[in-house]
């Protein structure tokens, strides 16, 4: 693959491959230019207004002297007649180690208030994926230390994984509690994407990796809720981009957090509303699956490193068959569903235990233990929730010995995967624990057997893992000891 080493920064406005062109239109984020010579090609970058703040991605031609381009920045001021200077290249960003510990916008300009980066490199944002025959194929799981996820949908490295669900459900919050757990421990290098943004969450995870140490290894690209749809569309392929350079030339492994995905199908919807193009299913733009398999397939691993992804995907009114969370779903290897249910009985983290899932969770991958218990437990839970309707009618007492035992085990096995994160400590006054996950494992097949059916079920709510629960059971025995 061949890379661009140009320099990074702009040449002056007035010294610009200069073309005879002019604004012909303007509507919004939308620019119509008149060009006398030869037309630039698609994607190619126009810089227009006061010291050519304004910059212009070319999308189409209207015509032999005619090109319509999405404004990247605001056109606040732009008016007709307006010379355009033609910048000679595509969309590009700096790379290279100097990244680290920095925040980015799309045109990857600091924006943490400290100096410029010096890097000798840029890259183009539109990049191929690398081929089927340089990509790695070896499955292995990536432990994050929560319970629910490695032990029903644990998340493969070099894989994709998402985090889906409505407003409010606590998306943000788990992708920061794995940034906490993974960061520490994780030797690679972490690369976290804010697609539309807002400044209160951006200026929140900067902090806190700042405060955990963290931010050394990390780089940040933003962008931000009030920027326009065009920025907010390309910010995503440019954190794509400074990973890529880290797995390919660095030859490191990159963990790509991604919150989140259904503001970049978002921005897209807006950029192809605003060329003109006609909607398709629920408003969505027609070119919708391509846009997002263009993203999301130059996330892959290669024998020299990878790039692991986990990505917040907003999920219109609950709704997981809107095209949006339809199309987001091909592309993944392991799918965890956040239940507004689960919130709402305080349950946390609120994931669909039953809906949740992942390509790994197999025996040949996880080992056959793993693979039986985190069967057992889904079965316990089906079970239960068919018993539920029994019970609201008739109450508990209706129902066998068995299903009495099956109920009172599987009520303890939802607490038990309820966990208090590092995050959210100061809000909930439980303090955060990691949990390995042959611990989980011992836990869960310790309830399955009634090991510790003579605990409360209070005692299994925001606890750790197996040895918690033995603690505790020890402490009730030595109370009970005359």
């Amino acid at each position: 693959m061949t890379e661009s080493t140009t320099t990074c920064s702009y040449p002056k406005f007035e010294d610009a491959g200069s073309f005879p062109a002019f604004v012909a239109t303007v509507h919004g984020n939308i620019v119509d230019v008149q060009c006398c010579r030869a037309l630039p090609p698609r994607f190619q970058i126009l810089r227009t207004g006061k010291n050519g703040a304004i910059k212009l991605e070319v999308q189409t031609h209207l015509g032999t002297d005619r090109v319509r381009c999405l404004a990247l920045n605001a056109t606040r001021g732009l008016k007709r007649h307006t010379p355009v200077t033609d910048t000679g290249s595509r969309l590009s960003v700096p790379v290279g180690k100097a990244l680290l510990g920095r925040m980015f916008n799309v045109f990857g300009e600091t924006i943490d208030n400290g100096p410029p980066v010096n890097c000798p490199q840029v890259w183009c944002v539109h990049r191929d994926a690398i081929p089927l025959s340089r990509r790695r194929t070896e499955r292995e799981v990536f432990i994050t230390g929560i319970k629910a996820i490695d032990l029903l949908a644990p998340l493969e490295r070099g894989g994709k994984a998402g985090l889906f669900g409505g407003a409010g459900v606590g998306k943000t919050v788990l992708l920061t509690e794995m940034i906490h757990n993974m960061m520490h421990e994780y030797q690679g290098i972490g690369m976290f994407c804010g697609i539309g943004e807002r400044n209160r969450e951006a200026e929140e995870l900067y902090r806190e990796m700042h405060d955990t140490g963290v931010l050394e290894k990390t780089v940040m690209v933003c962008g931000q809720m009030n920027e326009p749809p065009g920025a907010r569309f390309r910010v995503s392929h440019v954190a794509l981009t400074m990973a890529e350079y880290f797995r390919d030339v660095e030859k490191r492994d990159v963990l790509f957090l991604v919150d989140n995905i259904f503001r970049f199908i978002q921005s897209g919807m807006e950029v192809s509303g605003l060329m003109g193009n006609a909607p398709s299913q629920v408003g969505y733009q027609p070119t919708l699956a391509s846009e997002l398999a263009e993203l999301e397939e130059r996330i892959s691993s290669s024998s020299q490193g990878s790039i692991t992804s986990v990505q917040a995907i907003y999920v219109p009114a609950d709704d997981l068959t809107d095209p949006s969370a339809t199309h987001t779903f091909a592309h993944l290897s392991a799918s965890i569903v956040l239940s507004r249910e689960r919130a709402a009985e305080g349950f946390y983290p609120a994931i669909d235990l039953l809906n949740s899932n992942s390509k790994m969770l197999s025996a040949a991958v996880v080992g056959k233990r793993h693979y039986d218990i985190a069967n057992a437990v889904r079965e316990a839970l089906a079970e239960y929730n068919e018993l539920k309707d029994i019970i609201a009618m008739l109450g508990i007492e209706e129902l066998t010995l068995h299903d009495r035992q099956i109920v009172a085990r599987t009520r303890r096995l939802e607490r038990f995967l309820t966990q208090p994160f590092f995050s959210t400590e100061q809000f909930t006054g439980y303090a955060g624990v990691k949990v390995d996950i042959s611990d989980t494992l011992e836990g869960c097949e310790g309830i399955l057997n009634g090991d510790f059916d003579r605990l409360p079920e209070k005692d299994f709510y925001m606890t750790g893992g197996n040895d918690a629960l033995k603690s505790r059971t020890s402490e009730q025995a030595t109370q009970t000891v005359p």
